[in-house]
């Protein structure tokens, strides 16, 4: 049994910001794999994706790199474009391909204590497939991809119609300060953290980019402060780079503050560089410090 299973879509991303246009893979899933691949191995980790059979070379390429990776061929591979503008906070997408939903007769043979789901769009996990891994082990997710609906190629928020048959399985719920108002029509983070937990979710993980981060669990706030950056050169996967930290402390039995002040800090350190977290634990105590 694994500590820590992420599943999720890697995907061909199109980066696009003021200074410069490029393109890397990401997803939830490729970015957590890099940043728990960078991490002592005190925590055991497996990945699960789909990904085209075109494209395989990127597996190839993770296994290399001693990543456990678990890889469903699927008729196409996720590809967004991101773009940026001045504020590198904010973000618009297209969808340009979309890999195949995931299935629970994928998921019999895999097991773990915490499965994170890299959510990136509204179909990628049926409700049954979120109750089946939580009869499994602890449900993490990221609710991003359950607020993107897809209109010709256009990403747009949209509210989640299963959210609450979803979050009653869900034990770690990660959004940002954007998500939490298209899920619950409230704009105060305390008030959507109380929101969020009466549905079922035992930590609600509201991230805030530069302003910081808020966790609510066993009925109590812990405000986590940002840490500071050199530059700002990529913020593609800081998300998912949180949910990165954040689980690996908590599957050690760590509390919310120490957890969420590791995820902060790997955050600010991935920031400075494109592509998934490449820092080490030393550089994120250093930050911490």
């Amino acid at each position: 049994m694994k500590d820590i299973c992420c599943i999720g879509h890697i995907t061909l991303d199109k980066i696009v910001t003021a200074e410069d246009t490029f393109f890397q893979n990401g997803g939830t899933a490729y970015y957590f794999a890099y940043g728990m691949n960078r991490l002592p191995k005190n925590v055991s980790y497996q990945l699960v994706t789909s990904i085209a059979e075109k494209d395989f070379s990127v597996i190839e390429r993770m296994q290399e790199d001693g990543i456990d990776v678990l890889a469903y061929p699927s008729k196409d591979t996720v590809f967004f474009e991101n773009k940026y503008g001045i504020n590198k906070n904010e973000r618009t997408q297209q969808v340009l391909g979309k890999s195949d939903p995931f299935t629970v007769s994928q998921m019999e043979d895999i097991d773990a204590r915490y499965y994170h789901l890299g959510t990136l769009l509204s179909d990628d996990f049926t409700p049954e497939l979120v109750k089946y891994l939580a009869g499994k082990g602890k449900v993490s997710m990221d609710v991003q991809g359950y607020l993107r609906a897809v209109r010709g190629t256009q990403v747009v928020p949209v509210d989640w119609i299963d959210k609450e048959d979803v979050l009653a399985y869900t034990d770690i719920l990660k959004l940002n300060e954007d998500e939490m108002v298209v899920i619950t029509g409230e704009k105060d983070p305390r008030s959507v953290a109380r929101k969020i937990a009466s549905w079922g979710v035992n930590e609600v993980v509201i991230t805030f980019g530069s302003e910081g981060s808020l966790i609510y669990a066993g009925g109590r706030f812990y405000e986590i402060p940002a840490y500071p950056i050199r530059q700002s050169v990529d913020v593609t996967g800081c998300g998912d780079t949180y949910s990165t930290g954040y689980l690996y402390c908590r599957a050690q039995g760590m509390n919310y503050v120490e957890s969420g002040k590791f995820a902060a800090a790997m955050c600010s350190i991935k920031i400075e560089q494109p592509g998934p977290f490449c820092g080490t634990i030393e550089d994120i105590l250093e930050k911490m410090k």
